[in-house]
């Protein structure tokens, strides 16, 4: 059923569609109104999950860890400071391998206090275990929150959906929201193996204490799960585009579009790409032959993707749009492109910082001011 609607309702309504047991979150912008719609759900009774109202973001996902623990499909959002609150238990969560999801409506980390968006909560959390998909619109935001539990209760790994906040969250769109049979066809209950979740009847240990000779082979184990949760990706997207009839939908975790050999290819991901879309689809840079690399999964990091499109391709020359930056360094997306493509001409450009439009005009002065050899050093674009 396609609806006009924000684009936190639109999640709300997918996650109550999802059939989540425990819901735990606690307000912070711009994810509130995700927790206020998934309240009113189940105060009108449209939801039969319980709502937990906690006292704190710590709180919040500490009731999810205890809910997944115990075999229940969990359901947590958050942002910013909230998510750092958070980030000890989500450690905790990808170290117990727990398939729990949530929302990461991004929003720039304080100080100063800005409560707009980019992505530099996300990128804080990077190595923390958790798979972490990239929502462009708010379609694809839906969508991968579907995909998000399947993918999580197969790999037995948390997946975080990033969705860029006001951007998106408080931007009303045309969404489909998937029927209910066919979310169900797709996104079964969860499978509860014995050791996998607490039960009296088989006891279990989750998380315990660990020596140094186990715990290097654990964390050992968990990156190569990460690494091979790739395959359980594109699986779940290419099921997903057929159950729901998604013809040319893209099932790969880095998707490319644009014309072969491009003087400049555009590397992105998140919301900036409608921006770039529009900026090219209506000729505003000229006449250059311009593509765009869209990364769909920031971790598990789709190197081997990304390297064979750049191969195919061939680009003269490659810009990284980044929303986040490592400070003292650089944009971490342009670090991870340059990592799997050292011979390449790339160019590092931060953009959209704490909220910062990024506007056509300014897509069109980062194609204008890529050098000719590779930038070491990110520019600003402000």
């Amino acid at each position: 059923m396609k609806k006009f609607l924000e684009g936190s309702k639109a999640i709300a309504e997918t996650i109550k569609l999802c059939r989540p047991e425990v819901v735990a979150v606690y307000p912070i912008t711009p994810q509130t109104h995700i927790m206020e719609n998934l309240a009113k759900f189940k105060a009108e009774g449209q939801a039969d999950f319980q709502y937990i109202k906690p006292e704190s973001e710590m709180a919040a996902i500490s009731a999810v860890l205890g809910a997944s623990a115990a075999g229940a499909r969990a359901y947590t959002a958050s942002a910013s400071q909230g998510i750092l609150l958070m980030s000890e238990v989500l450690y905790n969560i990808g170290g117990m391998r727990l398939p729990v999801v949530m929302t990461c409506a991004n929003r720039a980390v304080s100080a100063p206090i800005n409560i707009w968006n980019d992505q530099q909560d996300a990128m804080i959390l990077r190595d923390s275990g958790w798979i972490m998909l990239f929502a462009e619109n708010n379609q694809e935001a839906c969508d991968l929150h579907i995909q998000a539990y399947k993918i999580a209760e197969e790999t037995n790994l948390p997946v975080m959906v990033c969705v860029d906040g006001l951007v998106l969250t408080h931007t009303f769109e045309a969404v489909d929201i998937r029927e209910q049979k066919l979310i169900d066809k797709f996104l079964p209950k969860r499978k509860l193996l014995a050791g996998q979740y607490l039960n009296p009847k088989n006891p279990a240990t989750l998380g315990g204490m660990s020596t140094p000779e186990s715990y290097m082979p654990t964390r050992k184990k968990i990156h190569e799960d990460l690494l091979a949760s790739k395959k359980n990706l594109k699986k779940n997207s290419a099921d997903f585009n057929k159950k729901f009839s998604l013809k040319g939908a893209n099932a790969e975790l880095a998707e490319y579009f644009g014309p072969k050999n491009p003087d400049l290819m555009l590397v992105a991901m998140g919301s900036v790409l409608g921006t770039i879309r529009h900026t090219l689809n209506n000729n505003l840079a000229g006449n250059k032959k311009i593509g765009v690399l869209k990364i769909k999964c920031f971790r598990p990091f789709p190197d081997e993707e990304i390297s064979r499109i750049i191969l195919k391709n061939k680009p003269k020359k490659i810009a990284v749009l980044d929303r986040a930056v490592s400070l003292g360094h650089g944009g971490i997306l342009a670090t991870e492109i340059k990592n799997i493509c050292p011979g390449e001409k790339i160019s590092s450009f931060i953009v959209g910082l704490g909220g910062k439009d990024i506007r056509p005009e300014d897509i069109v002065r980062i194609i204008k001011g890529v050098n000719a050899k590779q930038n070491c050093s990110p520019k600003f674009v402000i």
